[in-house]
């Protein structure tokens, strides 16, 4: 049965309620594109270590094919869909990290729009990793092959509505224009955001957000 919570308190004292299957905690926080999962992860994060825990935060994004094989398959506008990540090579960082004891992973550098092999490290003293993304618990091939290995699975829900004004502003500050930002919210993150909304695998914790 999902539970939801609605407070930072409620879900650190959930995931450190949680058991480990391993040598760390292994935490999935997924959701839409602009659903928060990045704000949380860092605050969920850093609550932790305020109460003695070693965690990190291990994004999905490190995992973005790079443009040049997009462009080849025509996928550059869709960049963000579920189709453009290496989805089996995110598959295998993750049944990695519950045991092994020192992972390295991908991070995206977004100001350069490029993945950066091996820029981030899960070390040994490590507790609990975070892993944050938009796909964590989608039911579709290789990637519903992740959820057995969540310790505890999050998903954060946010309505369309708000994602919509999100999105837009995001594009926004990115420099385009309002007609430019609205299309590119429309035409690739919401299509993404109903996607995600239509095959979600159970999550133990629902995560409510207003705003």
């Amino acid at each position: 049965m999902t539970r939801t919570l609605a407070s930072l308190p409620a879900l650190q004292e959930a995931v450190l309620a949680t058991p480990k299957a391993g040598r760390r905690r292994v935490v999935a926080l997924a959701g839409a594109p602009a659903s928060g999962k990045s704000t949380l992860a860092d605050a969920l994060c850093t609550s932790l270590k305020e109460a003695g825990e070693r965690a990190q935060v291990v994004p999905m994004d490190g995992f973005h094919l790079h443009n040049p094989i997009l462009v080849e398959r025509g996928l550059l506008a869709r960049k963000g869909a579920p189709e453009t990540f290496d989805a089996p090579g995110f598959l295998h960082l993750v049944q990695r990290l519950r045991d092994e004891a020192e992972v390295a992973f991908p991070l995206f550098d977004r100001a350069r729009d490029i993945a950066i092999a091996g820029a981030g490290l899960v070390d040994e003293a490590c507790d609990t990793v975070i892993v944050e993304g938009n796909y964590l618990l989608f039911d579709r091939p290789v990637w519903r092959d992740l959820r057995p290995h969540w310790d505890l699975a999050v998903r954060i829900d946010v309505e369309i509505a708000t994602l919509r004004e999100r999105l837009v502003a995001r594009w926004h500050d990115y420099g385009l224009s309002g007609p430019e930002a609205t299309a590119r919210a429309e035409g690739n993150d919401l299509a993404n955001a109903q996607l995600v909304a239509e095959a979600m695998l159970p999550a133990d914790i629902t995560v409510t957000t207003s705003g």
